[in-house]
């Protein structure tokens, strides 16, 4: 075939390669295929709940479709949908699929009778109300088959379907003639098909459509149909996704003794919709439909295998049974490529949701989606103590899985294990990879790590000191923080005082500190002699103890309020015994996201100049990253960057320590306006790319025993981690947001759970120590912080 680049193909072009076989073309589309979607396929995981058989056309082919006479029930009841709903949700589905006919009641007085038992008019109207029972008892996101509809029908149902579908099947008009397979369907007219699919622009619903193949029309009428649908998408941007559609012949149908096209025949379409569309549109073919090898159909140039059911059969084609999602997976990695699990409505438009969902669905989505706005698979979240579900494991632990990356993943970690300075762009593709791409790069960290690092792993014996948790931030992600009286949440509103401070100090050194890490709110009776005064009162206590202490935002207020430049403040800290900072309040290095999470806190600018003008003054800090809320890969890759450069600069971080986001008490959270925080696959990702891209500069990498767990941090540690943090925990701020992994670690238990590793004490500035012996790491019933809860002595 010509070299048509990376253009979509013209009519005339199209129509030029009628007759040319399908693998000619594949290589093309494949290519396409490639550059738009790289080796993933992608599947929904879903129920089918037909509402209704009833239809008032009558398609030569159809076997859905069923006259009143034929049925027990006109109608599913709302409990038998939700049935079928909880069934799927309880077997990891995501998306309920509603299909039914076209507007029954306008044939069937039956149909008006059986949908005015049910309280309504229309089967519209009662489509709303099942599908908002699922979405709100269930969770599951609808997805709409509705038939033809008019503007006003869309805006009805907009607000409880994250998608809806339409297909075009074809924009031949005389199929719709006597004798063709439309005849007497009035629904089934090309222009009223496209008109509905052109309001759903104009209403701003992500759309699925497709041809239906074989079933008269020529291979021209194909390519006219696909045409029509891309200049409605190039108008719109609303169609997500093209279906290509092979006719099955049923019995008792009279289409019963009509050919179905080839196989052969079903992979030219494939390839010339993709040659048609390009590289960005999503392209489908169902999987059960094709009777040969479906990894054909990669090779042809799909990207999806659409809706498939662990749960219900597909009830427009009832003889195709859906293949297992083992099989699929299977057949898919036979090819080269890696199955992901996507929701019913595509990235682009969750990304978008501010003007493609409607706000009653942004939280149901955000809650199923993942960080590259894909399903997000498996139960696991930070901070949650309930064990990895089976589709946890399958995304992070695959023995048998065979190393070979994609190319593109195997060159991004080569470049970086050579030290090569790579693009955001780059680096965040890497937070994608599944299969033998996550065994690839989670393996090069190690190995990093082992050259790096060294086996030893690391940790500070030290006691989290949070001083208050009175906040004059209002920050969308916290649930430690509270105003003067709130008590909602977890906890009242309080304040230590400096003897009670020192009291801390003194009993974290009886039992082995090295360290105080001390971090509180923004109270807005604090001012710079506050911190300084709390330096003191520490050293005065044990004159020996590192008081790591003070996030940036801290600092910027202490030298604001006294009216000193920020590298003043740090000079006078510096001589009441401030040792280092933690490189907390990090969040994320992007100002779009702080805009969200914390408007009031400093701009990307504004963290890093503390940060390097501590390392100017000569204190070390840490560096953190706080991620799984509203931000995306991109937005992970650009941190580590801005990270790297501080460091190539200045020297001075110690560290780098991924923080997974808790999300159960978190307020943006309960109110709808963040993920469940990141999947378990993407955290062990965050702490190997951490290594792959800091590596060199910054040697240690620290992973969050509070909040994923012991048993997901050892995994870390073997995907780049060289570091598990302090051990002497006493942590108020995850366990605020819901975290329950405990407050100290078994450091004896810990090191018999490391295999060959060997378990080493360190200082704040990763010198080593003497090993710790002998000391009690439980804090007592009787230690001095719970005696002054009862003695009230900790207060507001």
């Amino acid at each position: 075939m010509p070299a048509y680049s990376n253009r979509r193909l013209t009519r005339e072009e199209a129509v030029a390669l009628s007759e040319t076989p399908w693998r000619d073309i594949a290589g093309k589309a494949r290519a396409l295929r490639d550059a738009g979607w790289r080796t993933r396929i992608s599947f929904s995981r879903k129920v089918f709940i037909p509402l209704t058989r009833l239809c008032r056309d009558v398609c030569h082919y159809c076997t859905f479709a069923a006259p009143p006479r034929a049925m027990d029930r006109l109608y599913l009841s709302i409990e038998e949908v939700l049935d079928i709903a909880r069934a799927g949700a309880a077997a990891g589905c995501k998306e309920a699929l509603f299909t039914l006919g076209d507007k029954p009641e306008a044939r069937y007085p039956a149909a008006r009778e059986a949908l005015a038992a049910l309280g309504h008019e229309t089967t519209l109207s009662y489509l709303r109300d099942a599908a908002a029972a699922v979405l709100r008892e269930t969770g599951l996101l609808p997805h709409l088959n509705p038939g033809l509809m008019t503007p006003e029908e869309f805006a009805a149902l907009r607000p409880v379907a994250a998608s809806m579908g339409l297909m075009l099947e074809t924009s031949a008009e005389r199929l719709s003639e006597r004798g063709g397979p439309h005849f007497g369907s009035p629904d089934k007219r090309p222009q009223r098909r496209l008109e509905t699919l052109r309001a759903a622009g104009e209403a701003r619903v992500p759309m699925t459509s497709g041809i239906l193949i074989g079933i008269g029309e020529t291979r021209a009428e194909r390519i006219d149909s696909l045409l029509a649908l891309r200049d409605l998408n190039d108008e719109h941007g609303h169609i997500q996704e093209i279906i290509v559609q092979n006719f099955r012949a049923k019995p008792g149908t009279r289409m019963a003794s009509a050919a179905e096209p080839s196989m052969d025949d079903l992979l030219w379409t494939i390839a010339i919709a993709r040659l048609i569309f390009g590289a960005e549109m999503s392209l489908q073919a169902p999987p059960n439909l094709y009777d040969d090898d479906f990894g054909e159909l990669i090779e042809a140039g799909i990207n999806d295998f659409g809706g498939v059911s662990p749960v219900t059969p597909d009830h427009v084609n009832p003889e195709a049974a859906w293949p297992s999602l083992a099989r699929l997976d299977a057949m898919t990695r036979a090819r080269g490529a890696v199955l992901v699990e996507r929701l019913c409505v595509y990235p682009r438009y969750i990304e978008r949701r501010a003007e493609w969902i409607d706000p009653t669905l942004h939280a149901p989505v955000l809650r199923l989606s993942d960080g590259a706005n894909l399903a997000r698979c498996g139960q696991w979240s930070p901070g949650q103590a309930a064990p990895a579900s089976a589709d946890d494991l399958r995304e992070v632990a695959r023995p048998d899985e065979p190393v070979r990356p994609s190319a593109g993943v195997a060159q991004i970690v080569d470049a970086l294990m050579r030290g090569r300075a790579l693009p955001a762009s780059a680096i965040a593709s890497l937070f994608e990879a599944r299969g033998g791409d996550f065994l690839h790069v989670t393996r090069a960290a190690d190995a990093l790590r082992k050259d790096q690092a060294g086996d030893d792993v690391t940790y500070v014996i030290n006691r989290n000191i949070n001083y208050t948790n009175i906040c004059r931030h209002h920050c969308s992600f916290c649930a430690f923080a509270k105003g003067d009286t709130h008590e909602s949440l977890r906890g009242k509103p309080y304040l230590l005082s400096l003897d009670e401070i020192g009291a801390r100090v003194r009993e974290a050194a009886d039992r082995g500190a090295t360290e105080v890490c001390m971090q509180g709110g923004i109270h807005p009776k604090f001012d710079g002699n506050t911190y300084l005064d709390i330096c003191r009162a520490a050293k005065r206590a044990v004159p020996d103890i590192h008081v790591h202490a003070f996030s940036p935002l801290e600092i910027l207020h202490g030298a604001q309020t006294l009216g000193i430049s920020v590298r003043e403040f740090l000079t006078e800290l510096k001589g009441a015994g401030l040792g280092s900072l933690p490189g907390t309040a990090a969040e994320v290095l992007d100002d779009d996201v702080r805009r969200i999470l914390a408007p009031g806190k400093p701009n990307v600018a504004g963290w890093l100049d503390v940060v390097r003008t501590a390392h100017q003054q000569g204190l070390k800090t840490t560096s953190t990253i706080m991620f799984g809320h509203v931000d995306h890969y991109g937005h992970w890759a650009q941190h580590l960057l801005h990270i790297r450069a501080l460091q190539e600069e200045t020297g001075g971080l110690t560290e780098f320590v991924p923080l997974p986001f808790v999300h159960m008490e978190a307020p943006m959270y309960i109110k709808g306006r963040a993920r469940k925080g990141p999947t378990l696959r993407e955290t062990i990702l965050m702490h190997a790319v951490s290594r792959l891209v800091l590596g060199d500069v910054i040697a240690n990498i620290q992973v969050s025993w509070v909040k994923l767990g012991v048993d997901w941090a050892i995994r870390c540690l073997d995907a780049g981690a060289n570091d598990v943090g302090g051990v002497l925990m006493n942590e108020s701020i995850s366990r605020a947001a819901g975290a329950t992994h405990g407050q100290e670690l078994d450091v004896i238990q810990f090191s018999h759970l490391l295999d060959t590793r060997v378990l080493r004490q360190r200082n704040t500035l990763y010198c080593e120590v003497n090993a710790h012996k002998g000391h009690d790491f439980s804090l007592a019933e009787s230690s001095s912080s719970q005696r002054s809860l009862r003695d009230g002595r900790i207060s507001a």
